[in-house]
């Protein structure tokens, strides 16, 4: 490998430990849950999912995953829903 591309590859390792330089504009999975899979998404900062609960609490365990997974690539706004807010509390001990 040329050295210009062994440097390239030496930034994109040490870019890959540095979750926060990447903000998540589109995103879009199947998540394998306990009850079956899931379609959610998060799209001009709002979440959704094909799940019950998220239709009826606007929220549900696969879009908090998520957001729990990819926290430090989110903006404040897809941070701000309400499970996640009940989750920081908790954590935080409040």
């Amino acid at each position: 490998m040329h050295s210009s591309m062994m440097g390239k590859v030496e930034k994109a390792m040490r870019y890959a430990h540095e979750p926060d330089r990447v903000k998540l504009q589109r995103f879009e999975a199947i998540f394998s849950g306990d009850n079956g899979s899931h379609r959610i998404s998060l799209d001009d900062e709002r979440w959704q999912c094909d799940c019950h609960l998220f239709a009826t609490a606007g929220g549900c365990a696969h879009t908090l995953a998520a957001q729990k997974m990819l926290d430090p690539m989110l903006s404040e706004h897809a941070r701000e829903t309400t499970l996640y807010s009940h989750v920081e509390q908790v954590t935080a001990g409040v």
